[in-house]
């Protein structure tokens, strides 16, 4: 009924690589490009709004379509901070205001790179280590590299499904982000 289980499919996965991980059996590599994917795909659809759409005041919690996004770009600062080590400048999860669009973009585009290459470089065993951290409310924190990079990437995807909402409202249907089609049309293309 269309659903296989093993079969030809696994084995071109294998074959193409797909199937193998260097971060312990999890797929964390592929989750930081499809997570670049979704965000390439959101920020494209709230550029061709009509003016004004991706900052209108909406009845959600960050007000608009570009500070959500923004949400999401200063969540990616903070926990980037924390995967070097250092402190950052923040101390709230978002700013009270935000970037324009085309900037922000630019900025979400490279730290979703920076994520990108960070999964990409690190071994099994350096994706498990402890990092130690500060929540931006003052309590401690500890969790995985491993963790806190499946973090962003879950972060992300709530924040989008927002904003999907957010363009149903206009009314545009927002991109499709499903990570079936990405591995459909971007990983195994």
């Amino acid at each position: 009924m269309g659903y296989e289980s093993g079969g030809a499919n696994v084995a071109a996965a294998a074959a193409a690589g797909l199937a193998r991980s260097t971060d312990g059996g999890f797929p964390l590599a592929m989750l930081t490009r499809y997570n670049a994917w979704c965000n390439a795909r959101m920020f494209a659809a709230m550029e061709s709004l009509p003016e004004g759409e991706a900052v209108k005041e909406r009845p959600t919690r960050f007000k608009n379509m570009v500070h959500t996004m923004n949400h999401i770009y200063v969540i990616d600062c903070i926990f980037k901070a924390h995967l070097e080590g250092r402190p950052h400048h923040y101390t709230a999860r978002n700013t009270v205001t935000h970037p324009p669009l085309s900037e922000l973009r630019d900025l979400k585009t490279a730290i979703d790179q920076w994520y990108i290459d960070l999964t990409a470089s690190l071994t099994p065993g350096q994706l498990g280590e402890l990092i130690e951290f500060k929540y931006v409310g003052g309590a401690p924190g500890v969790m995985s590299r491993r963790e806190i990079i499946l973090h962003i990437v879950n972060h992300g995807t709530y924040h989008r499904g927002i904003i999907a909402d957010m363009l149903y409202q206009v009314p545009v249907v927002p991109p499709v982000s499903d990570i079936t089609v990405y591995v459909r049309d971007v990983e195994r293309a």
